[in-house]
């Protein structure tokens, strides 16, 4: 016979079965009626009823229907094990992009954080500037306050007297809260230029 007749033959017949509706019934005696084949599997069969599309596999089918649908174990055993491989490589795939998709988020906040770490220091060292500048004209007005003089009378007259303004005491204080926020000031600095180099 021509194997081109014989092909035309075969798909002729398995195409008649897709659209005929068949009872099938497993071999644990589960019922499908009515039911038509939508597609040949290595494995199996796919059956639709008016309820349900289920897959029913070769080796739960009686003998006959295995031979209707040319079930091949080997070919049967060969596609479910590229199923699960595929089916693995998968599953690696999106394990992958789960991990990147983490450390991108990861990289972000990280990122995230170190500008905001910026900006503190950013601000601090505003505020820093600020107190040296208040410092400073506190110091500039006692400075130049200088000394202060009164006359004071006494029995034998007229006595003047010359005593230093009481908020001059202030300087060694206020001198060295200067000093300390100078120092403060240097520090956020040196930290600033470092979280800048981290962040870009």
């Amino acid at each position: 016979m021509n194997p081109q007749k014989t092909t035309i033959a075969i798909l002729a017949a398995l195409s008649l079965s897709f659209a005929l509706a068949d009872d099938f019934k497993t071999n644990n005696g589960k019922e499908y009626k009515n039911a038509i084949v939508t597609q040949v599997d290595p494995d199996g069969i796919v059956v639709k009823t008016k309820t349900s599309i289920s897959k029913l596999y070769f080796p739960e089918l009686p003998e006959d229907v295995r031979k209707r649908y040319h079930y091949d174990p080997e070919n049967a055993a060969a596609a479910q094990a590229a199923a699960v491989q595929q089916t693995q490589q998968i599953n690696r795939q999106a394990a992958e992009l789960d991990k990147q998709q983490k450390e991108q988020h990861k990289r972000q906040g990280e990122q995230v954080a170190k500008q905001q770490n910026v900006q503190a220091l950013m601000d601090r060292s505003v505020e820093l500037q600020q107190e040296e500048e208040n410092l400073l004209a506190k110091i500039g007005r006692l400075e130049n306050t200088g000394a202060v003089s009164w006359s004071r009378w006494n029995t034998q007259g007229s006595v003047h007297v010359y005593a230093n303004d009481p908020a001059r005491a202030d300087l060694p204080l206020l001198r060295g809260q200067l000093e300390n926020v100078r120092d403060e000031k240097k520090r956020v600095r040196d930290e600033l230029a470092r979280a800048q180099r981290e962040s870009r």
